[in-house]
């Protein structure tokens, strides 16, 4: 018989309504608003545009301000935020003994092995450490390619194994990397799973303490209906500027978010595909992803596995939840702006595959929803485009519009760009009403300045990925994009102006382009517009300052962008250190 869930279900629909009434309300609003105002001067092919963009792009936003303020409200206007949001927190935190085996695998891809490896052994050093690590064995199951990779892994594995004993450590080499990650998970659970009860999926770049792995294995262990229980995956320390910046923005503002987000998905959660404990049989039995129908990029494999993942295991009756606190589960960061597009530009394919899984059987509405939901993020962007594209057509069509809604066209722009940044504004007010939170980040000045330099940097970020997937998208219906699944670049290094002007040089011409247009037709209409088209124009300096090792330094001399781990270094992120890897 299944056990019961965390929640009742009725709980959980009420939540679901709430939201979805806020949701579209707010989402109402500003179609009202915006209605109002592309009408001001009759209606146009470019306003039916701009209005179509608008439905596409806009709901993103207003999820993430719904969700960053009902994570705010929790955290500090309850007395029990948290425990609303994850009913099995506390469960997790009482130090029972272990009773159930776990697998902690790191799947490897033609990724430094050395490096890897590294990390595998400081989880488990940790684990070790906390008494409890004889339940505990460790795979490193690898996908490379390259047969010098491949050797040097075999390598670096029979050494680990003799250290802790070769019955603790297992490397398997696939021929063939067939259904990418997913592909090398099953063919784990087929070979060794019923060894196991749970297991731990990490990345090459994944590190995690001891005791936040038991945490997760206790509340899985203390709640048999979980399936998945994903931790809370930040940044570590980074000596690159763009990775420093950007996960401290992330840091921040992600605790409110997820909160939130956890206190309405409950038992549909997210899966992210590491950094989570897993439960192997429902995992093997009911998680099989199907080969999509056509061929490649949109047909075969899936590429972005995890939440399809999330939604077969709730599919079968286990929850998928999330842990929403800060538990010791790290990763790394593209060190680039064009390393991180690379990893966006995969993302977004395998989002948009998601496509072709809307019609599984069997699937909970949160859940369908949350595949529509990942699409709509990528859909979103080339919508934000397009409407930013359209800024000087509309400049144009209205010049010399009497009565002309001007406080309505501010408003709404405010108001949406409020929205853009509510997760951050309720992260920089949950650090600020935590008591010793600012002094994690090295003192209230050095955090607030940070969180400044942080904002801009999003808005001009922003602007790069957006353009970026908006030629992805495009090249995507025109056949002509192709993606592999590879290693990836993690340490900081400079980029050439050579190397930045062949990724970005259209994102300039683009920039050129708009702000002389509206230099020409409305100058004021221009300087609003700049915290959305400045970073075409600056797409190539900031890609080349941002990943200045110098600029790192610089930034990490001055305690600035710093995150809690920088401060104070954990024991695991200390081992890496002391290694030069971190």
């Amino acid at each position: 018989m299944t056990p019961a869930g965390l929640q009742p279900v009725a709980e959980l629909r009420r939540r679901r309504l709430l939201v979805a009434g806020l949701n579209l309300a707010t989402l109402g609003a500003l179609l009202y608003g915006l209605t109002h105002l592309l009408a001001a001067g009759g209606w146009t092919v470019a306003d039916m545009l701009i209005l179509v963009a608008f439905v596409l792009g806009a709901p993103w936003s207003v999820l993430g301000f719904w969700n960053a303020a009902i994570g705010l409200w929790l955290l500090h206007g309850t007395r029990d935020g948290l425990e609303r949001a994850a009913p099995f927190a506390g469960a997790s935190e009482i130090p029972v003994p272990l009773g159930i085996r776990t697998a902690v695998l790191m799947t490897l891809r033609n990724e430094d092995p050395a490096r890897a490896i590294r990390r595998l052994e400081i989880v488990q050093q940790s684990l070790d450490a906390t008494g409890e690590g004889h339940w505990f064995d460790f795979f490193l199951l690898s996908d490379t390619s390259d047969p010098a990779v491949a050797a040097r892994e075999a390598e670096l594995a029979r050494a680990f194994a003799a250290r802790i004993g070769p019955e603790r450590v297992t490397y398997r080499l696939r021929a063939d990397n067939t259904g990418f990650k997913a592909g090398n998970l099953h063919d784990f659970c087929a070979r060794w799973g019923d060894r196991y009860e749970l297991m731990l999926p990490l990345d090459a770049d994944s590190l995690m303490s001891g005791e936040a792995i038991l945490r997760l294995a206790r509340a899985m262990q203390a709640w048999p209906k979980l399936g998945i229980l994903q931790s809370l995956i930040v940044g570590m320390p980074s000596r690159s500027a763009f990775a420093r910046i950007f996960q401290f923005g992330m840091r921040q503002g992600m605790r409110p978010y997820t909160v939130g987000s956890a206190w309405w998905n409950g038992d549909c959660g997210p899966f992210w595909g590491h950094n989570a404990m897993v439960r192997i049989a429902p995992f093997r039995d009911h998680c099989i992803l199907p080969v999509l129908p056509g061929r490649p990029p949109l047909g075969g494999h899936v590429m972005s596995h995890d939440q399809v993942e999330a939604t077969l295991m709730r599919r079968a009756g286990y929850e998928v939840r999330v842990l929403p606190v800060e538990t010791g589960s790290w990763e790394e960061n593209p060190p680039t702006m064009l390393d991180f597009a690379r990893r966006d530009l995969r993302w977004c394919l395998g989002n948009l595959q998601y496509l072709k899984l809307m019609d599984l059987p069997g699937l909970q509405p949160t859940s369908r929803f949350q595949l529509a939901w990942a699409v709509l993020m990528f859909v979103g962007l080339p919508a934000w485009t397009l409407m930013i594209a359209l800024l000087p057509v509309k400049a144009w069509q209205d010049a010399g519009l009497p009565g002309y809604p001007a406080g309505l066209a501010a408003g709404l722009y405010l108001a949406v760009l409020a929205m853009y940044l509510s997760p951050k504004l309720a992260g920089i007010a949950d650090i600020l009403l935590t008591r010793g939170g600012t002094a994690r980040y090295g003192g209230s000045a050095r955090f607030l300045a940070s969180a400044l330099i942080e904002m801009v940097f999003a808005f001009l970020q922003g602007a790069v990925s957006s353009f970026r997937t908006t030629l992805f998208m495009l090249g995507l219906a025109a056949g002509k994009v192709r993606i592999g699944w590879n290693g990836q670049e993690r340490d900081a290094h400079a980029l050439s102006f050579a190397t930045a002007f062949a990724g970005l040089w259209p994102h300039l011409l683009f920039g050129l382009a708009m702000l002389g247009a509206l230099a020409l037709l409305s100058p004021t209409l221009l300087l609003w517009s700049l915290p959305l088209t400045a970073g075409y124009v600056l797409a190539i300096p900031f890609a080349m300052a941002t990943a200045s090792p110098a600029l790192g330094a610089w930034l990490a001399r001055r305690g600035l962008c710093a995150i809690p781990e920088d401060i104070a270094a954990p024991t695991e992120i200390a081992a890496l250190r002391s290694d030069g890897r971190a």
